[in-house]
């Protein structure tokens, strides 16, 4: 029977955060910081190991996809909800008479202003529009036809 092949013994200069994590791993483990050691390098030096970092860049790109995705979805919403209030606040408000235009001119720096305190208060408490929109709307017809 042939004797087990005796290992190289090599000598590492560690940083010393590496050197304390690689010694609270080994003790969880219950494993010497050599048989740890050689696995980490047999790991970093195996063929695969650029398949598992491309395999990861893959997954954190799908991420960032599905994240994109969800946010035009959300500054879709945005737009769609900005244009149908304009187009319904526009149908429905009749011009004023100058002098009733005059006085709305006059207030409306203190309604602006009440509009942008009201538009923060609901940012910050929510529910936010988009969350009360179902993913998955089915298409159906138009009100407004």
């Amino acid at each position: 029977m042939a004797a087990p092949k005796k290992k190289a013994q090599m000598s590492v200069y560690l940083d010393q955060d590496v050197m304390k994590a690689l010694s609270a791993y080994a003790t969880r483990r219950e494993q010497s910081l050599s048989l740890i050691a050689e696995a980490a390098i047999a790991s970093f030096l195996s063929p695969d190991a650029d398949e598992r970092r491309e395999a990861a860049i893959a997954k954190r790109l799908d991420q960032i996809d599905r994240r994109i995705a969800r946010l035009e979805r959300d500054v879709g919403i945005s737009v769609e909800t900005i244009a149908l209030f304009i187009r319904f606040w526009l149908t429905i408000t009749p011009p004023l008479p100058e002098p009733a235009a005059k006085a709305a001119r006059a207030q409306a720096g203190a309604r602006y202003d009440n509009f942008v305190a009201a538009l923060g208060r609901r940012l910050n408490q929510g529910p936010k529009l988009r969350q009360e929109i179902p993913d998955d709307i089915q298409e159906s017809k138009p009100i407004d036809g």
